[in-house]
Order: C-alpha cells, then structure tokens, then sequence
C-alpha cells in the first residue's frame, strides 16, 4: 500500500511524456539531426526547473521524509568522463530510439521490442558493475 503513490506518480509521468510526445522515437530522431526544437525544450526546461528546484531546497533547508536535512553533495569535476560518458549516453540513446526512463513507457504503449533494448541495458549495467574497479574514475 505503501508502494502505491510511486505506482501512481510513475504512470503519470508516463503519461505526460507519451502525451507530450517525448518518447516519441521521430522526436528522438528529430532532435539528433537538428531538426525541431520539441525535444530541446523539453529536456531545457527540465534541466532549469532541476536548477530551481535544488537551489530551493538549499535556500529553505528543506528535510527529507525522516525529517533529515537534505544534504546535496557536490559532484567531482572532470571534463574527460563527462563527455565520454555523455557520448556513450547518447549513442545509446540515439541507437536504442529511448534514454532508460521512457524504455519502460515505450513497454506499456505496447513497443514490445523495447524489451531487447531493456535486457541490453541490463546486461550493460552488469557488466559495468563487474569492470568498474579496473576503469578510471
């Protein structure tokens, strides 16, 4: 019972991103070769309300559901990693027509190959987990 308000926030948000078209693959396809904006405002405006909603969380000291204070650790910096492991993201994105969110929407609207790109996923995860302690971090 608990569980359920995830269940139910994770199918509005599948909703609102079929509806609004964002997991679309020509609106994927679209974006890649530079052709409609859809895509970028989507992601644009998603990455500002992010910046808003953190500094709001910071300025309000605001606490958790435990009433802990949220603490957001700042992230190590490092050009080479950030692009390298932004390209890989998006070749996959761009090979797969779906970032990992939307792969699962993709299932439920009834793109039933979408399972192949998930077990991909999965097996790409494992493999990262089993070869993460011999790559450069």
């Amino acid at each position: 019972m608990k569980l359920l308000k995830y269940l139910f926030v994770g199918m509005l948000f599948g909703i609102i991103l079929v509806k609004s078209e964002a997991v679309s693959w020509y609106r994927i396809y679209e974006m890649f070769k530079f052709q409609a904006f859809h895509m970028y405002g989507i992601i644009g405006s998603a990455v500002v309300l992010g910046v808003l909603g953190v500094g709001f969380i910071k300025l309000m000291k605001l606490k958790n559901i435990e009433g802990e204070k949220i603490n957001i650790k700042p992230k190590e910096k490092g050009l080479i990693r950030t692009l390298l492991g932004g390209a890989i993201f998006g070749l996959g994105w761009a090979l797969a027509g779906a970032c990992p969110g939307p792969m699962y929407i993709l299932v439920g609207t009834g793109v039933i190959s979408m399972l192949i790109v998930i077990a991909a996923a999965i097996l790409g995860t494992l493999v990262y987990g089993l070869i993460r302690h011999n790559l450069p971090h």
